[in-house]
């Protein structure tokens, strides 16, 4: 009996170099362009038989992709497209797919730096991680404690981390460092139901579940001095990185408007090969309609990251003093997102929405998107690993703008499942393990911290090295976990 064909053999799929691997062209899949994983040999051989190559073949057959169907070095299996995916679609022609962007919209990633070194903070770990676990809820239902009017949620969604700054949460220097400066104008806060609106009216300022922490850092590596200097990181630093995103807010609107472009690309006439890439033409109701919802829940997303960063300044300042407290930002990134953007494509500019899941942005220096600050060594792109193992700062390279429409990895990506990670890890104690190694947890729910241990994810280090070799980012420090809040 002959072996089962795998994926990468149905899709054909082809080695390019040691940091890239090919989906040829397969009109009779429907596919308009080629797909292009990054990925070294040890990352490809358990994504040979992984659906997620599938979803890279898959997305490559929407209407108006140009270019080629991407997948970072993080990449694993989606709703729809991979996470790790990345498609750009012309606006003329092309289509939005919710499932491009994912259900957690403008999930992303915050870090900010303080004046403390990692022996000023290690004896008060403990403390510490209590009072950040008070401050910021977490948990699939986390709560804050007030509900926001209609009015004020409405000024939330139209206005983001800006809101939160003229709330009192921050200052004004702080969306000088955010993508987008915390907002994306776009925001049609009409699209978004009152369903959503309900989920989203409490939840401003906590954390979530599943792979989304508060994390108390420090920087024990530096592999690019200038860059370090420039984005104010020095070895032996301490950072806190939050990565979160839009809540229950942005899960709804995503269900609300797969649901109507389910129906929609029907009368439009656009044939897919999985449903869950349901879309519509960028210029049409549905399509808008998507799009200023989108928006309104990115802001909300960005909002939520500001006034999870005002509770942990303040808690640093009621423990370290004042300045302590400061905790100035470094940079605030999406990565789930579908942005109006022009690009250099086939030797011409084109403008295109770039829809990233799962995904950064990785602007290069020069860039005018760059905050100024950073302008001289790129866009920092923020890249977090699992809670036992560290997190990377990189910042990015004219390759991903040649290459990956200014995207690169996220994270460092599963390798297994939720529901395998739980199997391997039963009865053992995580929090006691992870405490040898010099690492305080708190956690919502302690029996699925197994969801989130290392085991589970790749090597961000490995991801990162991959992401370097193509010439997308260039690595600039590595950061150790000290205390970890999970949901």
């Amino acid at each position: 009996m002959s072996a089962k064909t795998t994926v990468a053999e149905q899709l054909r799929l082809e080695r390019v170099d040691g940091c890239r691997w090919k989906i040829p062209l397969d009109p009779k899949r429907g596919m308009r362009v080629e797909g292009l994983v990054f990925a070294d040999d040890a990352m490809i051989m358990p994504l040979r038989d992984d659906p997620c190559l599938t979803q890279v073949a898959n997305v490559a057959t929407l209407p108006g992709i140009v270019g080629r169907s991407l997948g970072m070095p993080d990449i694993h299996w989606g709703y729809g497209f991979p996470i790790g995916g990345v498609a750009a679609l012309r606006t003329e022609d092309g289509v939005v797919s919710p499932g491009g962007i994912g259900f957690d919209i403008n999930c992303g990633v915050r870090l900010m730096r303080s004046s403390l070194a990692e022996p000023d903070v290690r004896p008060h770990l403990d403390r510490l991680a209590d009072r950040l676990f008070e401050a910021v809820p977490s948990g699939v239902g986390a709560r804050a404690g007030g509900r926001r009017g209609e009015a004020e949620l409405d000024q939330v969604l139209r206005r983001g981390a800006a809101w939160a700054v003229e709330a009192g949460y921050g200052t004004p220097t702080d969306l000088t460092v955010i993508e987008e400066r915390g907002r994306l104008a776009s925001a049609d806060p009409d699209q978004v139901s009152s369903r959503a609106r309900s989920r989203g009216k409490d939840q401003l300022g906590t954390l979530g579940s599943g792979n989304h922490f508060l994390e108390v850092q420090a920087v024990d590596r530096v592999l690019d001095a200038d860059a370090a200097a420039a984005l104010g990181l020095a070895e032996g630093q301490v950072t806190v990185m939050i990565h979160c995103g839009s809540r229950g807010l942005g899960h709804q609107v995503c269900t609300d408007h797969l649901a109507v472009m389910d129906r929609a690309r029907r009368r439009y006439g656009i044939e897919l090969p999985d449903r869950q890439l349901a879309c519509a033409p960028l210029g049409s109701p549905e399509g808008a309609a998507y799009l200023g919802a989108m928006a309104a829940a990115a802001n909300f997303a960005w909002a939520n990251r500001q006034i999870i960063g005002a509770a942990v300044r303040a808690v640093f300042g009621e423990l370290f003093g004042a300045r302590a407290g400061e905790l100035p930002l470094v940079y605030d990134v999406s990565h789930n997102m579908a942005k109006i953007e022009e690009h250099l494509i086939d030797g011409r500019r084109m403008e295109v929405c770039v829809h990233r899941k799962g995904a950064t942005r990785a602007f290069p220096a020069g860039h005018p998107a760059v905050p100024e600050p950073y302008r001289s060594v790129g866009q920092p792109v923020l890249i977090p690993g699992d809670m036992g193992r560290h997190s990377m700062v990189a910042v990015g390279l004219p390759g991903a703008m040649e290459e990956t429409f200014g995207s690169s990895c996220h994270g460092a990506g599963r390798l297994l499942s939720r529901h395998a990670a739980l199997r391997q890890l039963r009865g053992q104690n995580l929090v006691e393990q992870l405490r040898r190694d010099g690492i305080v947890v708190r956690a919502e729910r302690r029996d699925l911290l197994a969801e989130e241990a290392s085991v589970a994810y790749k090597d961000v280090e490995a991801v990162v090295r991959v992401a370097a070799a193509a010439g997308h980012v260039l690595p600039v420090v590595r950061l150790k976990p000290l205390a970890v809040i999970k949901g």
